[in-house]
């Protein structure tokens, strides 16, 4: 990976002069850094911007207003180039409050040309032959100062992204998929991190619903006990214990930290560390009142058979379409979206317009064949 130059901005002065230097650029690179893999709540530690010419690194542990980049990307004539931009949204709003006007997603447009592999590295290796070195995709990047190769590393997410846009453009005009591309990046701008809220914490376990209400009361206990300890440590809860291994604890109810050996998951040194409390966690879900019992949500269950044939012929035609436009089945018309419309039956354009999630360039693509096959198959039934 060939090292690059680039400008640390770690001062409040530092980055008002930038913004006010690239007020007049048409469109930037915009990247990002978190430290989700090593503490309790993640923060954005780095931001990277490119435009043609050079490279810049903000450093948001050091400087403490950001609100001249806000300005910055909220300028109507600015494009913002992002690659799984996102998260990068998310985490923008959530951590500073910054609101992305327009963006250009290379993720989202290398899709739409039909590649089949699009990750940032991929794309580099195939549109520049350039390897990434992946060493530091989960580093923690909280840390400080920043190694040169930490750095060198940030800098390389966003030097090129701005002429792989340009070659993803030119490609998705030829294939007459470019308003398709826009759409879906005018929806990613609005996205907005979803805050957990006070709700059991079983509800953000994968096998929970699984689970009797007495088994998800000790589940419960469990992931308290986990999440306190994650929060005192300032740890992913993941890096505590693994959840897989609490949803085994919370299945077999364990009389002793004997009965937890050969858990998966549960090493010696966890055991010896919390099997104790565990234990006590497990004895606090076994106390809860009956009454008090809590029951995991269901769903609206399975469709009725008519619903149930609708869904599996659209699913059927799905694939023909995705073979002929040599695109993914998903990214043409997701389950979701196949679900709701065999529920809803539309028998019209405009009918398959109020469908919610549907989008324009869907409708336009695959609208009047949908309606063929779903009126058909609602004939037949």
């Amino acid at each position: 990976m060939p090292t690059l130059r680039y400008t640390v901005i770690e001062q409040n002065h530092q980055l008002a002069q930038l913004c006010a230097e690239l007020a007049d650029e048409t469109a930037l690179a915009l990247d990002l850094e978190a430290d989700s893999m090593h503490h309790y709540r993640e923060k954005v530690c780095l931001l990277q911007l490119s435009n043609r010419r050079e490279n810049w690194l903000i450093d948001p542990l050091q400087v403490s207003d950001l609100t001249p980049l806000g300005v910055l990307l909220a300028q109507p004539g600015l494009l913002t180039v992002l690659h799984g931009g996102d998260y990068d949204i998310r985490s923008l709003h959530r951590d500073f409050g910054i609101v992305v006007n327009r963006m250009f997603d290379t993720m989202v447009a290398a899709q739409f040309t039909g590649a089949t592999e699009f990750g940032l590295a991929a794309l580099l290796r195939e549109h520049f032959s350039i390897e990434l070195d992946k060493r530091f995709q989960k580093a923690d990047w909280s840390k400080r100062p920043l190694t040169p190769e930490m750095a060198n590393y940030a800098a390389h997410d966003t030097a090129h992204l701005l002429e792989l846009a340009d070659q993803l453009k030119t490609r998705l005009g030829q294939l007459g998929r470019t308003a398709w591309v826009a759409e879906e990046c005018a929806l990613l701008v609005g996205n907005r991190v979803t805050e957990k809220g006070n709700g059991p914490l079983f509800l953000h376990c994968k096998g929970a619903g699984k689970l009797r209400p007495r088994n998800l009361a000790v589940l419960e206990a469990l992931l308290q006990f986990r999440d306190q300890q994650a929060r005192e440590a300032d740890r992913p809860a993941f890096k505590i214990i693994p959840a897989e291994a609490l949803l085994k604890i919370a299945e077999v109810i364990p009389a002793s930290v004997l009965d937890m050996n050969g858990i998966a998951g549960l090493t010696p040194r966890l055991l010896g560390r919390y099997g104790e409390q565990l234990l006590e966690a497990v004895r606090q879900g076994l106390g809860v009142a009956d009454a008090e019992l809590p029951r995991f949500p269901r769903g609206k269950g399975e469709p009725n058979p008519g619903i149930k044939a609708r869904i599996a012929r659209l699913k059927q035609w799905r694939e023909e379409l995705s073979s002929r436009m040599e695109l993914a089945s998903g990214l043409l018309a997701p389950n979701w979206l196949l679900e709701r419309i065999a529920e809803q039956q539309p028998g019209t354009l405009e009918q398959l317009g109020t469908i919610p999630g549907i989008r324009h360039w869907q409708i336009g693509v695959w609208g009047t064949e949908l309606l063929k096959i779903l009126a058909k198959e609602i004939k037949t039934a």
